[in-house]
């Protein structure tokens, strides 16, 4: 089946709307439009809406025909819940957004229109991109929204800050169980940026416990999927899942919290034992007998150690394992670290709490492999920074 079958049949088909739901209220608080029933077959809009294969102005009438009835089959529920709105960022730009503005125009009062949110996926953008933040921000200025649409590897990330999203769309269907870790730089990155631009996170086609589990802890607002509702055709209440998903997330929280509670303190022991064994041995950037001295205590724990004065100069060698041996490396000698985010204001941390300081993971230069750095002030002017091993992060549950 192709658009033009569908389009000769429009009167028959049957909208599917996918209902969305958040963390917060653990109700319904939306639906998107994400496909259609025709013929007793569900159909995914995305198919017809994106095949090249057919010409723009067939897609385009397409995609006009299902915004307009998702609106005019929506206007009661408007008042409690937002839609989502398929939106071809390249059919828009064929009449620079005229006609689909025109029928939200046409069928929504002006306060209904910050109900509405265009589902873009940035990524397939084609042609001039300057061109497309015309209509797109004018539309906006009337309280539409954006919710960027498979927001991952492949995303360009001026794009997004220039289309000033509301929502980060994240399928999950796309990662496997082995994915979710190797990949989580990307989801840090994401989580980062939605926090700076003060977009929410979405993510979608949630099959299995285990990826709402991890979807929520990935700090998701929102979430859609088979998991908790399959597309439906006629509106539901928006209390269905509350309590169910309500205990869900109770359950996720208590996980969490006892996850937490050994990592804490994995973290304080670690923290304790490192200052416990510097305090002892008292090392000096300029006795490397004393720094060797500090190596053996320090072997379980870290792979490279160095010194460092207030400004960020190193006034230690490296000293670095490798090969089952303690190295001396002088060449490190009068670098500078004062351009490493945070360093000074740990700096000055330390010297004012007179605590050490652990850092938050963070792949090292060097190895390549995950690592936190514990840092601690051993003068008024000198501060010893010790590199965690990957083993022993591991180990003790203290990697992420």
């Amino acid at each position: 089946m192709n658009v033009l079958d569908v389009l000769e049949k429009l009167d028959t088909l049957e909208l599917l709307y996918e209902p969305i739901y958040s963390a917060d209220e653990h109700v319904l608080v939306g639906y998107e439009v994400i496909g259609f029933e025709l013929e007793g077959k569900q159909n995914k809009l995305n198919k017809f809406i994106y095949d090249e294969t057919v010409p723009a102005d067939l897609r385009l009438e397409f995609q006009n025909y299902i915004v307009e009835e998702s609106l005019k089959a929506s206007l009661e529920q408007l008042k409690d819940v937002s839609l989502y709105l398929p939106c071809n960022p390249n059919l828009l730009m064929s009449d620079f957004g005229e006609s689909y503005f025109n029928l939200l125009k046409k069928h929504l009062h002006e306060s209904l229109m910050p109900r509405i949110y265009l589902v873009i996926p940035e990524h397939q953008v084609k042609g001039d991109f300057e061109q497309l933040l015309h209509p797109i921000r004018y539309i906006k200025t009337y309280g539409v929204k954006v919710a960027l649409d498979n927001i991952g590897s492949k995303s360009n990330l001026d794009q997004i800050l220039l289309l000033e999203p509301t929502v980060l769309k994240i399928n999950v269907t796309q990662l496997n169980y082995n994915n979710w870790g190797a990949q989580n730089h990307v989801f840090t990155t994401i989580q980062s940026l939605a926090l700076k631009i003060g977009a929410t996170l979405m993510f979608e086609n949630i099959q299995t416990d285990y990826q709402l589990h991890h979807a929520w802890k990935s700090g998701a607002r929102y979430f859609k999927g088979d998991n908790l509702q399959k597309p439906v055709k006629e509106f539901i209440s928006r209390y269905t899942l509350k309590e169910k998903f309500r205990n869900e997330c109770q359950q996720f929280i208590s996980a969490e919290k006892k996850q937490l509670k050994v990592k804490y303190d994995e973290m304080k022991k670690l923290q304790k034992t490192i200052t416990t064994i510097v305090e002892e041995v008292k090392p000096s950037s300029d006795n490397v007998d004393s720094l060797l001295q500090l190596s053996e205590k320090l072997e379980a724990y870290a792979f490279r150690f160095y010194i460092c004065n207030e400004e960020g100069f190193q006034t230690s060698p490296n000293i670095f394992f490798k090969d089952g041996v303690w190295n001396v490396r002088n060449n490190a000698i009068g670098k500078n670290w004062s351009w490493r985010p945070y360093f000074l204001f740990n700096i000055i941390k330390m010297r004012n709490d007179e605590k050490g300081q652990l850092s938050s993971v963070y792949s090292d230069i060097e190895t390549g492999e995950l690592t936190r750095t514990y840092s601690m002030a051993i003068s008024s002017k000198e501060f010893v920074f010790i590199d965690i091993t990957y083993d022993y992060l591991y180990e003790h549950n203290i990697v992420n």
